[in-house]
């Protein structure tokens, strides 16, 4: 089995382990910062904790994950790696939109 690390670094082609590792933390701070902007969406919308679970998922599905990649990006930048975390957006946005092959 495969080294972990040495395995992303392949998939993702990326060359020094500096760079891994701002990676890594690029994704960690996105992480923890969605959580309190979470809880702003949330309460802006009006959801609290007796709202039924079918409606929280119907809020968080189009609101949450977007914030998640602007933080993701913003972090991304942040750290220098701009360019890495915004090919993975593309990535990621590209996924539902594949045109039609004949």
């Amino acid at each position: 089995m495969t080294n972990p690390k040495a395995w992303l670094m392949n998939k993702w082609n990326i060359q020094t382990t500096k760079d891994f590792w701002l990676i890594m933390l690029t994704y960690s701070l996105a992480g923890m910062a969605i959580l309190p902007v979470k809880k702003i969406i949330f309460h802006a919308v009006g959801i609290t904790p007796h709202t039924p679970f079918w409606i929280v998922v119907l809020v968080y599905i189009p609101l949450v994950p977007p914030a998640y990649q602007i933080g993701l990006i913003f972090f991304g930048t942040m750290l220098g790696q701009f360019n890495f975390v915004w090919g993975q957006a593309k990535k990621r946005f590209r996924i539902g939109i594949r045109p039609k092959t004949t």
